[in-house]
């Protein structure tokens, strides 16, 4: 499938900012590298979220400003980051126990694939020289309580990243329970996936002709965007 030319759907940022909406107040929550990474700056200045990064910070604070970052400290993507008042530093184990403790809300990740039941690609393509980026993902995925995925709705190809049944190695087993895309917000559900809500723009069948799986229709009384 090509890619319009025309493009339509969320920007990268807007997409951050949507998922930013649903966050609760109080929640602790881990935000993975690329488009994840935005949602931070647009979480509103009334709610306060204690973001945890698995090298080892629970309260990191937004990037500083360029030139001014301390080399010595940086979120697991390698950027520099800085600290909210009472944060705290720990050994990348005791980060992983709380990982792999349940002591983390919410951790919201990118995607090459997620299948309709849940299952997750997003550390490999498993092509022969393909660079494998596991990171702390599949903990996160097993120990984390909620798992929202952020992503394009295709690939620069025009390919679905939303599929039946994944083809690229899995990160994780059925744990995703939604997914924010350019186009849409999809849950999934023990049905496969359910649609939330379109983008501004875009109509359902122009997300069904672009989701590689059946997509459930937007409940009765949902609100839209």
């Amino acid at each position: 499938m090509s890619q319009p030319s025309d493009r339509v759907g969320l920007s990268r940022e807007a997409m951050a900012q949507r998922v930013a909406q649903d966050i609760p107040n109080g929640a602790y929550v881990n935000l993975g590298i690329g488009i994840p990474e935005l949602v931070a700056r647009f979480v509103s200045a009334d709610r306060t979220l204690i973001y945890h990064t698995e090298n080892g910070l629970l309260g990191m604070g937004p990037s500083p400003e360029d030139g001014k970052g301390d080399p010595e400290l940086i979120n697991a993507g390698k950027r520099h980051v800085t600290t909210m008042p009472g944060a705290s530093f720990f050994h990348h184990a005791d980060s992983f126990a709380m990982i792999r403790g349940g002591h983390i809300d919410l951790c919201v990740l990118g995607a090459l694939q997620v299948a309709q039941n849940g299952d997750l690609a997003n550390w490999s393509t498993g092509e022969p020289g393909a660079i494998p980026a596991v990171g702390g993902a599949m903990d996160l995925v097993a120990g984390v309580k909620s798992i929202w995925v952020i992503t394009q709705h295709t690939t620069r190809q025009g390919d679905p990243k939303l599929v039946e049944e994944c083809t690229y190695p899995l990160t994780g087993l059925g744990v995703v329970n939604r997914i924010y895309t350019d186009l849409a917000v999809i849950d999934v559900t023990p049905r496969g996936f359910q649609l939330v809500e379109l983008s501004p723009g875009v109509d359902e069948a122009y997300v069904r002709e672009r989701t590689g799986a059946p997509l459930l229709p937007i409940r009765e009384g949902a609100v839209t965007s």
